[in-house]
């Protein structure tokens, strides 16, 4: 049985927590907020690098990929959405994979065929992304559609978007064809490894966040926050491509 000083200091906890949720939310989307295009930009100095260098260089692009998925907000929020509501390590596991795998696919074919879209245009359909599971979250489409569409399938599909999101900054690097693939893979890795910080991250907040009261109560406007930020991009890039047209 805890004594009153336990009990306090639990009080105590989840009082911080119910506090600072809002704002980590909030800290989570201030960079969409301050400037949505900034979420895939590349570097200049990364960009010079890779234009320099020629042949196998996998450190370089393991820090590269790595980098890209930490500082890829909209990544960043799609993934936040898809473990919302997912609390066991199994269920994670799955949806996470199916994520990596779709995004693996497109990114290392698309930039091995060359195959380069609109940026402005990939960009929002993974805002879209960001907001599709907001609403699948909120439980939208079932009231909506009156049937809940396969998660699974989803993930995976818009894995494919955001890979192509992936491939088209990679073709802007200009990569010499002088070690191509090892390159590649070596970027998939980076990819991955800041894709396992970013979710380690994430369900360290998560997981404290759950054992709070504020959970429930806070978890629809979670959702409108991300969803908002999902719009958001998806505003910034079209308004992008018809300025550029």
């Amino acid at each position: 049985m805890q004594g009153p000083f336990h009990r306090g200091r639990s009080r105590s906890r989840r009082a911080r927590w119910r506090t600072a949720l809002p704002l980590l939310i909030a800290l989570l989307t201030l960079p969409l907020l301050a400037g949505a295009a900034f979420a895939h930009a590349v570097a200049a100095g990364d960009k010079g690098y890779i234009q320099e260098i020629s042949g196998i260089n996998v450190l370089p692009f393991i820090y590269l990929g790595a980098k890209h998925m930490v500082t890829g907000y909209d990544h960043i929020l799609f993934l936040f959405g898809v473990i919302f509501f997912l609390y066991r390590m199994k269920h994670i596991g799955i949806y996470v994979s199916l994520f990596a795998l779709g995004h693996s696919t497109t990114m290392l074919l698309g930039v091995y065929f060359n195959v380069g879209i609109n940026s402005y245009i990939i960009d929002a359909i993974i805002g879209l992304s960001v907001v599709y599971k907001a609403l699948d979250n909120m439980g939208a489409f079932q009231s909506w559609l009156g049937f809940q569409p396969n998660t699974k399938v989803a993930t995976l599909v818009f894995g494919f978007f955001h890979g192509f999101g992936l491939s088209t900054k990679i073709i802007e690097y200009n990569i010499s064809s002088d070690g191509l693939v090892p390159n590649l893979l070596a970027f998939n890795v980076g990819v991955e490894i800041g894709q396992l910080l970013a979710l380690g991250a994430i369900l360290i907040v998560m997981g404290y966040w759950r054992r709070t009261r504020s959970f429930w109560r806070h978890a629809y406007t979670a959702n409108v926050i991300m969803m908002t930020a999902g719009f958001l991009l998806i505003g910034y890039q079209l308004t992008g491509l018809f300025v550029a047209a």
